[in-house]
């Protein structure tokens, strides 16, 4: 999605870019890598295969098509374009979750108006067996919200439930939507909110399921997962990136896996402490970027960008306040 800044936090994002390191593709799987389409723009959503190790789906958010990309993390190159056949024209795609039906769910899920539109759309389609340019006939699935229409960007997929949740998007905080316990097409799926949420612009389940984490601008979160309710929550060390968009956990658990919007985009790779599944996340590998250091109680040291980004974000607002004095005098 495209953000709609105020003139003070274009500034910041401007500068913040400049600030960041930039991100060298690793020469492993799973490592911090590039993405190097140049047809790639708008990377919003980000899903770990299982089917082959170290590749990651991605997707343009909008003006795109029915497209579907697949990245090899050890190049950050583009090894198999999916064109989905059977959908209608997709408006703004946010968000792509791995199913354990082997199938891959993408999120047609934003609305920048927040309420514009009275349904928005989920595609369905069976993970390619072999990695290679194609077009395959999607499922489409009509979403409605029980509270009224709504903006979002996250959708995952629970790993060992298949069902489908939906986090929407608000400066004042959103909340986590659950789906049907099966999605259809003979009818309008409905979407009930079961959970408080801050702003969030992506999130991923943890492979056994018992960790949601969910990202924003500037920071993460990660949650215990049990019967399809949230419960105690820690801060989740995460990457500072120039348009925060996307997360998602390897296929392994070890780590969860950050990726921005724009040209040559980054998707950082951030380790997780306890093993495969959850746990919390620590430093970013060797060929990632800065990012804020937690315990799991959510304490801690800002340090890398993210106190760059802090300071910069001041600075800005002390030039705002400042020209709002001298327009008053």
């Amino acid at each position: 999605m495209r953000s709609y800044l105020t003139v003070s936090g274009a500034a910041a994002f401007l500068l913040l870019a400049g600030a960041a390191p930039a991100v060298a593709a690793g020469d492993g799987a799973d490592r911090s890598f590039t993405i190097e389409d140049p047809r790639i723009t708008e990377s919003s959503g980000l899903a770990a295969s299982r089917a082959h190790p170290g590749v990651y789906w991605t997707h343009n958010d909008s003006d795109d098509g029915p497209y579907v990309y697949a990245v090899d993390s050890r190049t950050g190159k583009t090894v198999a374009t999916i064109t989905l056949r059977g959908v209608g024209q997709p408006r703004d795609v946010e968000a792509i979750s791995l199913g354990p039906d082997g199938n891959l769910y993408v999120g047609d899920i934003g609305d920048n108006l927040n309420g514009s539109w009275d349904h928005v759309w989920i595609y369905r389609f069976p993970e390619p067996k072999q990695l290679k340019d194609a077009t395959v006939r999607a499922t489409q699935f009509d979403v409605k919200y029980a509270d009224g229409p709504r903006n979002a960007e996250a959708l995952m997929v629970h790993p060992t439930t298949g069902r489908v949740y939906i986090a929407s998007k608000n400066e004042d905080g959103g909340g986590l939507y659950e789906g049907p316990a099966e999605l259809t097409t003979g009818a309008t799926n409905v979407f009930r909110r079961v959970g408080e949420v801050p702003w969030v612009t992506d999130g991923a389940f943890s492979p056994d399921g018992k960790e949601l984490v969910l990202r924003s601008y500037f920071s993460a979160r990660g949650y215990a997962f049990k019967d399809g309710r949230l419960g105690t929550d820690h801060a989740v060390q995460a990457p500072l990136q120039r348009q925060a968009e996307s997360v998602t956990y390897t296929a392994d658990g070890s780590a969860l896996m950050f990726g921005t919007e724009g040209e040559r985009s980054d998707v950082v790779r951030v380790d997780i402490t306890g093993g495969s599944g959850g746990g919390v996340s620590k430093s970013p590998s060797k060929d990632g970027g800065g990012a804020s250091s937690f315990d799991g109680d959510g304490n801690g040291e800002m340090k890398g960008t993210t106190l760059v980004g802090v300071l910069v974000l001041a600075a800005v607002g002390a030039l705002v306040l400042r020209n709002r004095r001298r327009h008053r005098g």
